[in-house]
């Protein structure tokens, strides 16, 4: 196969101009790709010069997307959206696809399928369907186009918007189901939440004994809630969304099934801010309401006792006042290693 020789940036966020060439009128989807002159087909891949998404984020962001170690994994395997449709003014539309075209033809060496793919793609917007990119309609609407997140733009699901971009006059709804909203903004700004490590303290710390009740707990001057706002202005459309992952209960893994949990269910939840309770003298015999009892010596080795905090979601937009929830999420901390010691007996 002849593939684009254009190391492009991603613009046509999801499907491919081979697609889109396939949905043109006169074109029959049979038709496309078309094969070369040894039978093998032409594909035209689904990268370009521009159109990126133009949604940014501020606040608690991990900066690039999908958080950083093992990451904030939603509940239920529920995603953010991997793609969306947004819209441009006529004269940023004119200039992305005329560069999308220029780079094509131009390239050394490029085939000439891709070329004319590109070309009848250009002319639905320069002399066909729409006439000079509706320049002189400016103020009047906006191209609506495909735009992926961008650090998923490998993602099978960015495939998920393969229309093509369409032309909205103001006041009407885009005719695409992922057209942009605040709450996708909301979903898109979920993904960039930037978790703090769920290392929890404990006491006694890092060496306790069998049978000695383990305590642990998070402090909430640590640990408190985060948000990211996510706002797109483009196209004379501006729209934002604040999320807030807010911490609401922490389960400990104790590394080995010789271990009694506090409380038996192992959720430890959250009390005025904090998770379990600071250690405080004279109460080395009483179980904590958020810790564990191990039963058996580690031996010459360590147990990693592990916390998971459980984080609710919620978002806002201006003309969203009221908290929405969205799934909730977890963060598993990196492992703790405990040394457990047998509690030495004296005989006289």
């Amino acid at each position: 196969m002849h593939a684009v020789r254009r190391p492009w940036r991603n613009w046509l966020a999801t499907g491919t101009v081979a697609t889109a060439i396939a949905l043109l009128p006169g074109t029959a989807a049979a038709d496309w790709p078309p094969t070369d002159s040894q039978g093998g087909q032409t594909t035209v891949t689904r990268q370009g010069q521009a159109l990126e998404s133009k949604v940014s984020f501020s606040g608690s962001t991990n900066g690039s997307g999908g958080n950083k170690g093992k990451g904030f994994v939603a509940a239920n395997n529920w995603t953010p959206p991997a793609c969306w449709y947004e819209p441009r003014s006529p004269a940023e539309f004119q200039a992305a696809v005329e560069a999308f075209y220029n780079d094509t033809v131009n390239y050394p060496g490029q085939h000439s399928y891709a070329k004319t793919a590109v070309g009848q793609y250009r002319d639905i917007y320069k002399n066909g369907k729409y006439k000079n990119y509706n320049l002189d309609k400016a103020g009047q609407g906006a191209f609506w186009v495909a735009a992926y997140d961008p650090a998923r733009r490998n993602d099978p699901a960015a495939s998920a918007c393969s229309d093509l971009p369409e032309w909205v006059p103001n006041g009407t709804p885009p005719p695409f189901r992922q057209a942009i909203t605040p709450q996708i903004l909301a979903e898109a700004a979920y993904s960039r939440i930037s978790i703090p490590d769920s290392e929890v303290s404990l006491a006694p710390a890092a060496n306790t004994k069998v049978n000695l009740p383990t305590w642990a707990w998070l402090d909430k001057g640590v640990f408190k809630p985060v948000s990211v706002t996510a706002t797109l202005d483009a196209g004379g459309t501006t729209l934002s969304a604040t999320v807030t992952a807010t911490p609401q209960s922490m389960r400990l893994k104790p590394g080995t099934q010789d271990a009694t949990l506090h409380p038996g269910s192992g959720e430890c939840t959250i009390n005025d801010g904090s998770i379990g309770a600071p250690f405080a003298a004279g109460s080395e015999s009483q179980n904590p309401p958020c810790g564990v009892t191990y039963l058996r010596s580690s031996g010459s080795g360590t147990y990693p006792l592990q916390a998971t905090v459980t984080w609710a979601v919620s978002w806002t937009s201006t003309n969203n006042a009221a908290p929405t929830q969205l799934p909730p999420g977890t963060f598993e901390g990196e492992p703790q290693n405990v040394t457990v010691q047998e509690i030495q007996a004296v005989t006289r």
